[in-house]
């Protein structure tokens, strides 16, 4: 038997091996979108949201980016207390009079609350961490939000929590420190 010859036995499990991947790959892929339609104008296309806290001052900005899977969610943050802060999609685009104006959580498929509880929604995200100075940077990847889901009719809100989320069936993450309507200007 040549060399040749032996080479050609391995192609056909070689291709289907990679076909397999690619297969898998893309399973993976629709997974991610969580069943969020993504408009292809959307791609690149980047939101804000102008955080302040209750006294009106400004807190900083918060950036929304569409990829095709998902959210890129980039805060830019001051004037919190040195911890952890729950930091979430609210699904109204209103901060005044008062922070509860935005809401619950967005969760327009009425699925439950927190990482470790379940099948969590889109206003989930992981906690964010203010340093001594009271700044906090971050960048989170929101497999289930889309520009489709935020800019509802009502709109959205980011907020920040006093207190850490619990990550938990009950969020547990105190009072509404900032929040900033997400718009497109």
């Amino acid at each position: 038997m040549s060399h040749a010859t032996g080479d050609r036995r391995k192609q056909p499990r070689a291709w289907h091996s990679a076909c397999l991947v690619l297969a898998l790959v893309a399973l993976l892929a629709l997974a991610a979108c969580d069943g969020q339609s993504v408009d292809e104008a959307d791609l690149g296309v980047t939101v804000f949201a102008a955080m302040a806290g209750p006294d009106g001052v400004s807190m900083g900005t918060v950036a929304l980016t569409q990829g095709p899977n998902g959210m890129l969610v980039s805060a830019d943050l001051t004037g919190l207390t040195e911890g952890w802060h729950g930091f979430h999609i609210h699904e109204t685009g209103s901060c005044t009079p008062d922070f509860s104006a935005a809401g619950g959580h967005l969760n327009p498929e009425d699925k439950g609350h927190g990482f470790l509880h379940g099948p969590n929604h889109p206003g989930d995200m992981p906690n964010i961490y203010a340093g001594a100075d009271g700044t906090a940077r971050a960048n989170v990847f929101n497999t289930q939000a889309s520009l489709k889901s935020i800019l509802d009719d009502d709109g959205s809100a980011i907020i920040v929590h006093a207190k850490p989320d619990s990550y938990g069936e009950d969020p547990g993450a105190g009072d509404r420190v900032a929040c900033g309507v997400i718009s497109r200007s």
